[in-house]
């Protein structure tokens, strides 16, 4: 049980964080720092980070089989969190739901799990068998 809680708590977290901020009518007052940014680049940026805490999730309390399909399922499991994120959005006052969002959520993702999976992979200089000829 513990290892659920420690893949999947932050998951859980950092969802309701993102659902937390998309029910806000005017986010930039929580976030003041968004008005910075392409409206895109926020999207692809936090889900990058959730696509990789969903990675680090499946791999570290999954079984052999679910670690073979890590990267296919955690940028799924964040893409279709993307999407019920735009949907929420389509019924919060001044807030507005875009394919094009849940596209920038897709992408970033991507991105996390990429940079995750490559991060989890590191091996220590002069580890590897090539190098080493």
């Amino acid at each position: 049980m513990t290892t659920l809680f420690r893949y999947w708590g932050p998951v859980c977290g950092y969802a309701g964080l993102i659902f937390y901020l998309s029910a806000q009518s005017h986010p930039e007052t929580h976030v003041p720092f968004v008005t910075y940014f392409s409206d895109k680049v926020l999207h692809a940026v936090e889900y990058a980070v959730l696509g990789a805490l969903c990675y680090r999730a499946i791999r570290g309390s999954g079984h052999d089989s679910w670690k073979r399909q890590a990267i296919p399922a955690a940028i799924l499991l964040a893409s279709l969190y993307g999407m019920s994120d735009e949907i929420h959005q389509a019924f919060v006052p001044f807030r507005d739901s875009s394919w094009l969002d849940w596209l920038a959520d897709t992408v970033g993702a991507a991105l996390g799990v990429t940079a995750m999976h490559r991060v989890l992979n590191l091996r220590p200089v002069g580890s590897i068998p090539e190098a080493l000829q």
